[in-house]
């Protein structure tokens, strides 16, 4: 690939992850996408052919850069309550700088859940939930914790850092009731469900 084919495929990818987010997979046209990037129509279909194609590309390039920040997980020099600790905070940062993602996904697995699950067939989570375990086996049956019951605490940290990104505008409504700036309130959820799940986990 030459600089110049980097640098449009870079373009594109900006615009049609903005497109997208903003649009979702039925609004979003390969129209829209080429104005954005600032080419045309049949150049986009030279790199990308399909509308199908670019989503793909797009979705596991932004799955991609959210597994990357979570490469410190398995870092043995770690232990659980860190690497919670270290799991909200860059998740959280991740979704700050992508706000409109968690909601784009949850649209598109209501819409079309069959092309998540083909995205995401490649990703061995098994294999993730067990060097997990490994890593941290005498810390977490010291917390009754069992490889089975591990997904369900994965799960449930990602459901406590997705849900305010993902449910933004009524939650934004209440908490300017409260008199609480959004922004604010996400800085101090990174502390408060790292707490909150080390505590629970912990608790006698």
């Amino acid at each position: 690939m030459t600089e110049n084919d980097r640098q449009t495929e870079e373009k594109i990818f900006e615009a049609a992850t903005e497109v997208f987010l903003e649009k979702g997979m039925d609004g979003a046209r390969m129209q829209d996408i080429a104005d954005r990037a600032g080419i045309n129509k049949a150049l986009l279909h030279y790199y990308f052919r399909t509308k199908d194609h670019l989503f793909d590309a797009v979705f596991e390039k932004k799955a991609g850069e959210m597994f990357k920040k979570f490469e410190p997980v398995f870092d043995d020099g770690l232990s659980l309550e860190d690497k919670i600790r270290l799991f909200f905070r860059e998740h959280m940062a991740f979704l700050q700088e992508n706000p409109k993602l968690p909601g784009f996904v949850v649209t598109e697995i209501n819409r079309n859940p069959d092309r998540i699950k083909k995205l995401l067939k490649n990703v061995d989570f098994n294999a993730f939930w067990l060097l997990v375990f490994e890593k941290h086996k005498n810390e977490l049956k010291k917390y009754n914790i069992s490889k089975e019951s591990l997904p369900q605490l994965m799960i449930s940290m990602a459901a406590m850092s997705v849900f305010p990104f993902a449910a933004r505008g009524i939650l934004e409504g209440i908490l300017e009731k409260l008199d609480i700036d959004f922004n604010k309130f996400i800085e101090e959820r990174i502390e408060f469900a790292a707490d909150f799940v080390i505590n629970a986990i912990t608790r006698k």
